[in-house]
């Protein structure tokens, strides 16, 4: 009879843990498909979907900065468009996502995956350098 019940544990916690591993595939997936939303904005000079995009004190940095609408201000920022996911990487509510030619970071809300910082550069030793983050 305990030889039953350690077996239905084993069985138990392989389910959770594959539930687990998918569930993180999945939000790995959806911070990559914002991301891939906000850089065809920016490939098509779309500053209105591309500001939707932003997290909103990402969005607030950017109108204040300029002190201008964002829809006018983040194109002066000369965001290129970075090419295909190459790598995603989702820590509790933030992600990372790497393309082709730039690095952004997002952040979950309700509404779903916002992107926090963009045009981000790595330096040795020091934080990423971003043209486009909150405050």
């Amino acid at each position: 009879m305990s030889r039953w019940r350690c077996t239905g544990l084993v069985v138990l916690a392989g389910v959770v843990c594959l539930s687990g591993c998918s569930t993180l595939g999945e939000r790995e997936a959806a911070a990559s498909r914002a991301a891939l939303r906000f850089e065809e904005s920016v490939r098509r000079a779309d500053a209105s979907h591309a500001c939707a995009a932003l997290a909103p004190a990402t969005r607030q940095e950017v109108e204040q900065s300029a002190e201008s609408p964002c829809t006018k201000a983040l194109p002066e920022e000369q965001l290129s468009y970075a090419g295909a996911v190459r790598k995603v990487h989702v820590y509790g509510r933030q992600a990372q996502v790497v393309l082709d030619t730039d690095t952004l970071f997002l952040s979950v809300f309700p509404a779903g995956w916002r992107v926090t910082a963009a045009g981000c550069v790595p330096r040795p030793e020091q934080p990423y350098q971003c043209k486009v983050k909150g405050g």
